[in-house]
């Protein structure tokens, strides 16, 4: 008999751990699962994808050719994240995130002329031509930066949501954060206030496998970072960044948890980077086989437009957008070399807010 009671707890537990892990893989419960997003919405998440990649492969070139200075680090492979998000997200929500920053710039609508001339140092440039890669933000656009800390946006993000709560807005912070950054004393510090207040505050953790040169297995005691906020009491869910829609779903459950006062939430992506953790990074501590077969089986532009084409779109459509967006991206580079660099007096303005 105990035996059997001590069986039916292990079937019970495998139960209840399925359920766990299937909902962190980006699988909510279908009462959550909104309906499926229009057309027009997933032509639009197509284009940001195709938008944001073509913008990084450009930059990367003008990086060669030795136009952009300092580091610079690339989006390519993890676009899905940003856009799914950002398609759900308020014009009075609130982004901050790490150095990987040109995606999520694009992502909320920043002008890409005006990023890639930041870019390139010039001084038409959202920061003047100061910030470079890094450092650039949009307070129009509710973009706090682009930060080259180590996950010093995260304390950051929790403010930005404290001003949201203080002001009664009904905004929500998006704390963009990466794998390694997960193991940062000052992320923990920011949970405990975040969850202590009941701030409006996602933390968004980019799992792209690899900090630096260090996968996540070498450098993570439990590699489920979605797990990281239970001590604080933070829900928290594991989602395929590789898939846009998967993205969109989760992130409209973790804004509907902070828009009902519940305090924050955190989403882990699982996604992965195809270039090394900057342009100056080999990527010698993985192979070229694990790259290829990521770009094969779980490239998230080729897995949306594949469900477009099945729901009816247009090949030529799709190869329409595909062209405006070189232009876009041509012409952003065009207008970036063509801007003058800063004038030497730039180095005095914009230090002291009065």
């Amino acid at each position: 008999m105990a035996n059997k009671v001590a069986a039916n707890k292990r079937a019970e537990g495998k139960t209840v751990e399925g359920k766990k892990s299937e909902r962190k893989r980006g699988r909510p419960p279908k009462s959550i699962i909104n309906d499926k997003p229009s057309a027009d919405t997933m032509l639009e998440m197509y284009r940001q994808m195709v938008l944001i990649r073509r913008f990084e492969e450009k930059a990367g070139q003008l990086y060669g050719m030795g136009q952009i200075g300092g580091f610079c680090h690339l989006y390519i492979g993890q676009e899905a994240v940003v856009v799914g998000i950002q398609s759900v997200a308020k014009e009075m929500d609130s982004v901050v995130t790490s150095y990987r920053d040109h995606g999520h710039m694009l992502a909320c609508d920043m002008d890409a002329g005006g990023v890639m001339a930041e870019l390139t140092g010039r001084e038409d440039g959202y920061s003047k031509g100061k910030g470079g890669s890094m450092h650039m933000f949009s307070r129009e656009k509710n973009f706090y930066g682009g930060h080259g800390i180590v996950a010093a946006q995260v304390p950051i993000g929790a403010g930005l949501a404290f001003a949201h709560k203080y002001n009664g807005d009904g905004g929500v912070n998006m704390a963009y954060l990466g794998d390694g950054a997960a193991n940062q004393g000052q992320v923990y510090e920011t949970f405990n206030m975040a969850a202590l207040w009941s701030l409006p505050v996602i933390f968004v953790i980019e799992n792209n496998q690899y900090g630096m040169g260090t996968s996540v297995s070498r450098a993570a005691a439990g590699q489920e970072l979605a797990d990281r906020g239970k001590a604080y009491g933070i829900p928290g869910v594991q989602v395929d960044g590789m898939d846009v829609l998967a993205v969109r779903t989760a992130a409209e459950e973790a804004l509907a948890h902070c828009r009902a006062g519940k305090g924050p939430y955190i989403l882990e992506m699982k996604t992965y980077r195809y270039r090394g953790h900057s342009m100056s990074d080999p990527a010698k501590y993985r192979t070229r086989e694990e790259v290829d077969a990521m770009r094969k089986q779980h490239d998230p532009i080729e897995q949306l437009r594949d469900v477009l084409l099945r729901e009816g779109a247009d090949e030529a459509q799709l190869k329409d957008i595909d062209q405006k967006v070189k232009k876009i991206v041509g012409d952003a580079a065009d207008f970036a070399l063509a801007s003058p660099e800063p004038n030497a007096s730039e180095l005095y303005t914009d230090i002291i807010v009065a």
